[in-house]
């Protein structure tokens, strides 16, 4: 139920509807409604994997493959107000921090991880994978909100979420590359030709048909973030279908766990390192503003670009979910992250602001 000013009278009639502890479960629940989406389509996945997975009724060779990652960009390119990003178009420093930082610095930091994880007994695919959602850009949503909701630069969260996917589509799969090998079973060239027809294309022609319905997009302001997340559930689902229907793939749960505290570890010690060099290197010149921006936006990674770009990069192998677990590991876990840090960051944002207000004269 909406409150509004026009219902006064309904203060004092005993606790609001949804107050209590129900109330409260009920609002964590549909906040994170994606996350448990998640782990929805993962166990329908287990109880009937043949139904999603490749050559079943579902048919996700041509439904999820074509269909459901082409509308996923296009949802993508529709919904970005690329008239807002020329508000930070200027601030070069700063996005060139976060980039280099979270497709240079962060892809090779992992590279030298991995090299110690590689001698436990972390099952390989998974730690493949960590590799993998290192080279990944940062989300279009996520570090946006969490930028917003603190008080941070917001233009310039909203110009770096989408350069950092544009980018993305290009560096993402050479970082791969550079630092997997020939783990990959599809050509180079016939990577960036699918990631051309199914995402560049897509956000290209989404960019095009928004000018064309612009008006209708603001006054309605469809839902796109909950069409995408819908899509993206799609594409999920089929993965551990296939996962599901391959008897012979089996995993620990040793390594999940391990994984799991990886991806938290990581995470915190990164964000902890932003802060440190965008507050501690005054050459730098950024605001506190900034910082907040660049303590999501450099740390965060793309489910959305990151799905089915390594579904595209690793088409065909039969470890291809496990591939994909550290990124579905990494979304909850900047979620959980960003939610826990938002108060205190913008504590400390407040008072960074009234230290250097100018003395009054």
């Amino acid at each position: 139920m909406i409150w509004t000013k026009t219902t006064p009278y309904l203060k004092n009639m005993g606790p609001k509807p949804g107050s209590g502890i129900l109330g409260s479960l009920r609002e964590k629940l549909l906040k994170n409604w994606f996350v448990l989406g998640i782990v929805l389509v993962i166990l329908l996945a287990r109880a009937n994997p043949e139904f999603g997975a490749k050559g079943g009724p579902l048919m996700p060779e041509i439904t999820v493959k074509y269909i459901a990652v082409s509308l996923i960009f296009f949802n993508s390119g529709l919904s970005l107000k690329t008239e807002e990003l020329k508000k930070a178009l200027l601030q070069v420093q700063l996005h060139t921090f976060i980039q280099s930082f979270t497709l240079l610095f962060t892809p090779c930091a992992m590279w030298i991880l991995l090299h110690f994880l590689s001698k436990t007994a972390i099952n390989v695919y998974l730690i493949q994978g960590l590799q993998i959602v290192s080279c990944m850009p940062p989300p279009v949503s996520s570090a946006v909100i969490f930028t917003k909701t603190v008080g941070g630069n917001d233009a310039a969260a909203i110009f770096n979420s989408a350069f950092g996917s544009f980018l993305g589509i290009v560096v993402s799969p050479v970082l791969v590359f550079m630092f997997m090998g020939s783990s990959s079973t599809v050509p180079f060239i016939d990577i960036f030709s699918s990631l051309f027809v199914t995402v560049v294309v897509p956000i290209l022609v989404g960019q095009i048909a928004r000018q064309f319905v612009k008006g209708w997009l603001e006054r309605t302001q469809p839902p796109f973030g909950i069409i995408g997340s819908f899509i993206l559930l799609l594409i999920i689902y089929t993965t551990f279908c296939d996962t599901f229907s391959n008897s012979n793939l089996k995993i620990d749960y040793f390594s999940l766990v391990s994984v799991a505290a990886t991806v938290f570890l990581w995470q915190a010690t990164l964000i902890t390192l932003v802060f440190f060099i965008t507050t501690r290197v005054t050459w730098l010149g950024f605001k506190p503003q900034d910082t907040v921006c660049a303590m999501f936006c450099a740390t965060h990674k793309s489910l959305t670009l990151g799905i089915p770009m390594i579904k595209i990069i690793y088409l065909g192998s039969p470890y291809l979910s496990l591939l994909t677990i550290p990124l579905l590991i990494y979304h909850p876990t900047q979620m959980l992250l960003g939610g826990v840090l938002v108060q205190s960051v913008r504590s400390w944002m407040h008072r960074a602001l009234k230290t250097d207000l100018p003395a009054p004269s």
